[in-house]
C-alpha cells in the first residue's frame, strides 16, 4: 500500500486533520505536473497558473465531509476531474464575459483532443465529452485518465482494470466519437 493510499484510509478515521496535513506534501508535485499538463492545452495568456489550479482543485477535493477515494489512483482521477471542471468553469465565465457565450466550430486533430486554449472550443469539447460519458462510460473514463489526467496506456489499464489493448481500443473509439460529435454539431 502506498503512503498516499494509507493516508487516504486514515482520513476516513479519527485522524482526518492530521492526514490532510500529511497528504498535501506527498501529492503536491504530482498535482502540479497534472495542472501544468492541463494548462499547456490552454491559451498562452490564461489567467490561471498551475499553483492556483492545484490549490483550487485540492480545496474542492477536501471540501466534502468524507473523502470517497479508495487509493492513490482514485485520488488522482478525482483531482484530474476537479481541474477539468475548474478550467471549464473558467472558460464559461470568459465566454460569457468576452464573447457573449457564442460557440465556434471545433476540429479535433488525430493527436490531440483540444489543441487550442479557446474557451469556446473547450466548452464544445466538454459538452461532447458529457454526451460520450452518457453513451459509453468506459470510453469516457479512458479519455478522463489519458487526456485529462495524462496517464499512459499502461497506467490507465492499471487504474481501470482493463487490458492495455482494450484501453487502446477505447481511446481510439473515444477520439473518433468525439471528433464526429463535434463535427455533427458544427462546432
Amino acid at each position: 500500500m502506498s503512503d498516499v493510499t494509507r493516508i487516504l484510509a486514515d482520513m476516513r478515521g479519527q485522524s482526518r486533520e492530521a492526514a490532510v496535513e500529511r497528504l498535501f506534501p506527498l501529492v503536491y508535485n504530482e498535482l502540479r505536473v497534472l495542472a501544468r499538463a492541463h494548462l499547456r492545452r490552454e491559451r498562452s495568456d490564461h489567467t490561471l497558473q498551475a499553483t492556483a489550479l492545484v490549490h483550487e482543485a485540492y480545496l474542492r477535493l477536501l471540501g466534502g465531509v468524507q473523502p470517497p477515494w479508495n487509493d492513490r489512483q482514485h485520488f488522482f482521477r478525482a483531482a484530474a476531474e476537479a481541474m477539468r471542471r475548474i478550467l471549464i468553469e473558467h472558460a464559461r465565465k470568459r465566454g460569457r464575459v468576452k464573447r457573449g457565450g457564442k460557440r465556434q466550430r471545433v476540429e479535433l486533430s488525430d493527436v490531440d483532443l483540444a489543441n487550442s486554449g479557446d474557451p469556446d472550443r473547450l466548452l464544445a469539447l466538454d459538452e461532447a465529452f458529457r454526451r460520450l460519458e452518457e453513451q459509453d462510460p468506459q470510453a469516457a473514463d479512458v479519455v478522463r485518465l489519458r487526456f485529462f489526467a495524462g496517464l499512459s496506456v499502461e497506467e490507465t489499464a492499471q487504474a481501470t482494470g482493463l487490458s492495455e489493448r482494450t484501453v487502446k481500443r477505447e481511446w481510439a473509439f473515444a477520439r473518433a466519437w468525439l471528433y464526429d460529435a463535434l463535427r455533427d454539431t458544427g462546432r
